[in-house]
């Protein structure tokens, strides 16, 4: 099995919570919903859940194995933030390849690149 494709939606306004993410698995199945936690022990990957009769909460899908929840883990983690990367928090749903942003105490910003 291999993660063909990682996105990561970060949540900047939350201590623990700190980001979604969806994977695929082979181009054919995706898995959305896990959670970027972080722990005592650094960040970690919670797997998608619902929420069931008795109010407890039960996996709708998780590896089966350490190998593969740590083959998860790096390849989510391994999609976040860089040291110096910039993250639209306003308006990010008007952007398109080539929009102009303003980055906030600045003037006029460069085109935004496609996938940023």
């Amino acid at each position: 099995m291999r993660i063909t494709e990682v996105k990561v939606f970060p949540v900047l306004d939350n201590e623990k919570l700190k980001g979604y993410a969806t994977i695929i698995l082979d181009d054919c199945f995706v898995v959305r919903d896990l959670k970027v936690i972080q722990g005592n022990n650094g960040l970690f990957i919670a797997m998608p859940s619902k929420k069931t009769k008795d109010g407890t909460y039960r996996d709708t899908a998780h590896p089966l194995n350490n190998e593969t929840r740590r083959m998860i883990e790096e390849a989510v983690i391994g999609e976040g933030l860089e040291a110096g990367e910039t993250v639209v928090t306003d308006g990010q749903l008007r952007l398109a390849p080539g929009s102009l942003v303003a980055i906030k105490g600045e003037t006029a910003g460069s085109p935004a690149e496609a996938g940023s």
